[in-house]
This record gives C-alpha cells, structure tokens and sequence, in this order.
C-alpha cells in the first residue's frame, strides 16, 4: 500500500523484500515459512482521496482491518507473522490483529516503534494531510478514528508500553502530542549520548513490563539513507547498518517479541534494491540468525 505517503512506490516494497530472498533465508535459518500474500488494496487511481487532512483514511482503514484480521489469524494458526509494508499506515492493522488476539485471551501488549519519525500526528495537527504519519496515533487512541476503531477497541496499547527508537524529524504536531500523553520517545540524539545497547534495553523493558511480549515496527528511514536509500522519507543522520542489526539481534535475544514489521521500502527510489536487501537481512537478524 502506498496511499498513506506523499510519494508513490512504497507499494512495490513486499515484493522488493520476496526478491531478495526472503522465503529462502528465513528457510535457510530453519524456519517454516508461509507466505500468505498482498492484501488487497485499491490504487490511489481508482477513487478520490476523500478530506485533505487524512487522505485515503476510508480505504486505508478498510485495508488495516482485512489486515488485522489476517494477522489475527495467523497466531491462532501458532504462526509467527512478519508483516511486509507499504507504508506505515499499515501498523494500525498489524498491531491491531495482535493486541486482538491477545486481548481475548486477557493478556496486553507492548509496541517498539523503530522509525525516524514518531507518525503521532491526528488529522488536526499533521501538515500534509498524509496518513503513514499517523499510525502510532491511531494505535494509541487518538486519531484518526476509522484508524483508532479497527478490532472495536482503542487503544491497542497502553502508551507506557509503547517507545519511539531513532526519531529525528518530528513535527510541532506532534510533538505537542508527546507531550500530553507522556509517549517515551528516544531521539538520535539521545541515542548518539548513550549508545544503541543501553537504548535497546530500555526500549525492550517499557514494552516487556507487565505484557505477555511485544510487536516490533521497523521503518527503514530509521536507517541513514547512505545505507538505505529506497525510502520515501529520507532523513539524514539515522542509524548505521550494524546498529541496526544490532537492534533486531538484541529483540530477538530478549524472546519477548511477538509480531515484527517492516515498512517504507520504496524500490522506485532505491539502488540496486540494497533497501530492499537489507529489510531481508534485519528480519533474519529478528528471526535468530547470528554471526556465530
């Protein structure tokens, strides 16, 4: 899905991550894979983009839940899902359909957000009207609503155990949001003081405390476009290549995690798909595989 960004591309990134050999490493790691398939999705041709201030959100919505349910699903199967973005928009359906299955069973969950940017902008606040930046707000129960509603309940996660990792462009919105709700974000440069080790163990504590596990959420634009450039939302000064491996080798390490997703591969923008690659690479770093 590429509705919920400003540029068009991102939709082609589940098939980037399949290209460069997903199916095969996961295998090669010893895991049973089964791939479901794309959720179907309308493109942004197809009909009018509804209120400028959340763009798409009707048909995104539609989307997250068909989402939900399909996420939902595999864990009562016993799998483990790995969702494949698309834009960011589509965490709203992915951590809905794990906090639902997990919610029926009396049980809360926690949420690492590893992203450039926090996407905790409501309607009223973002100033591109795009929803891929509103997400986590929706996940936290503030908006927008067709957003916050998927799975009948809001929010999906107590916002004491839900952390931004690496964020570097936050907007005055949201940032006002942060504020009000106490949401913990770790900022690049809080990161750059402490070192990504002491970050990470902080990050899996929040989302571990009192939860039976956590999702994990990984926006490739978290990563410095120098080693990521198919994103459609660049920002330079992101994390290095191993310190985002390291990242995923430490929540595999912790056993806590319960669901992980990767977003915002955007081959139309990238090199030789080495965006691409990489999400292949961190999804086996999350999944166990080591050095040694």
């Amino acid at each position: 899905m590429d509705l919920g960004g400003g540029r068009r591309g991102v939709d082609m990134g589940p098939s980037a991550i399949r290209i460069g050999g997903l199916h095969e490493k996961l295998g090669d790691l010893g895991i049973d894979v089964e791939d479901s398939g794309n959720i179907e999705v309308r493109i942004a041709e197809e009909f009018h983009y509804g209120e400028k201030h959340e763009m798409y959100v009707e048909e995104i919505s539609q989307v997250c839940t068909r989402l939900a349910h399909r996420v939902h699903q595999s864990l009562e199967d016993g799998r483990f899902p790995v969702v494949l973005g698309g834009d960011h928009s589509v965490a709203a359906g992915s951590v809905a359909g794990v906090a639902s299955f997990f919610k029926k069973r009396g049980q809360k969950i926690g949420l690492i957000w590893i992203d450039a940017h926090t996407d905790f902008n409501v309607p009223e606040t973002s100033p591109s009207g795009n929803v891929h930046g509103m997400p986590l707000a929706a996940i936290l129960g503030l908006g927008p609503q067709q957003l916050a509603s998927i799975e009948g309940f809001s929010p999906k996660i107590e916002v004491g155990n839900a952390v931004v990792v690496g964020a570097r462009s936050i907007d005055d919105g949201e940032k006002k949001n942060i504020q009000k709700t106490g949401l913990r974000v770790i900022t690049m440069k809080e990161l750059d003081i402490r070192g990504l080790p002491a970050v990470m163990e902080e990050a899996i504590a929040l989302a571990s405390d009192g939860t039976t596990g956590f999702v994990c959420t990984f926006d490739l634009d978290v990563v410095d476009p120098r080693f990521a450039p198919g994103v459609g939302t660049p920002v330079f000064g992101g994390i290095t290549y191993r310190e985002s491996h390291l990242a995923m080798e430490m929540i595999y390490d912790s056993g806590q995690m319960v669901a992980l997703e990767l977003v915002e591969v955007n081959p139309v923008l990238d090199e030789e798909n080495s965006t691409g690659l990489l999400a292949v690479e961190l999804i086996c770093s999350a999944l166990g595989k080591k050095i040694l």
